[in-house]
């Protein structure tokens, strides 16, 4: 009786795989009216926020589940997570939170640029047997 060793039996397939990141990105802008000292918060509202090409905001974009990111800019400086609240929708509903801490303050005429990012991923395989 001739016995073989044993091996691993697999598949011979070759694939190849095309992935689209297809990022969408929203850019909103703010100007603080009079200076805020900490601790304290800013509310600012989806409609005080204005739009890349310089009209108003009337909405604040969804985030995609754990497709998305937002990010905070404060006289040009990104902000530390926790220090904003980011609330999606319309006027009276969507906003935008800062927590300004003790020892801390925003001036007045200071920009603040909140920029949404949510990504729709696509996929294209090509199984070749």
């Amino acid at each position: 009786m001739n016995i073989l060793p044993l091996k691993i039996m697999k598949l011979a397939i070759a694939a190849t795989s095309l992935i689209t990141v297809n990022p969408l990105i929203t850019r909103l802008f703010y100007e603080v009216p009079a200076t805020s000292e900490g601790p304290t918060t800013l509310t600012i509202d989806a409609a005080s926020f204005i739009t890349d090409t310089g009209g108003p905001a009337t909405v604040l974009p969804v985030l995609n589940a754990e497709n998305s990111s937002y990010e905070v800019f404060i006289n040009g400086v990104l902000q530390m997570e926790d220090i904003s609240t980011y609330t999606p929708g319309a006027t009276g509903v969507g906003r935008l939170v800062l927590t300004i801490p003790d020892d801390s303050s925003v001036l007045a005429g200071s920009p603040v640029v909140l920029v949404v990012t949510n990504y729709a991923p696509t996929s294209d395989v090509d199984i070749v047997t």
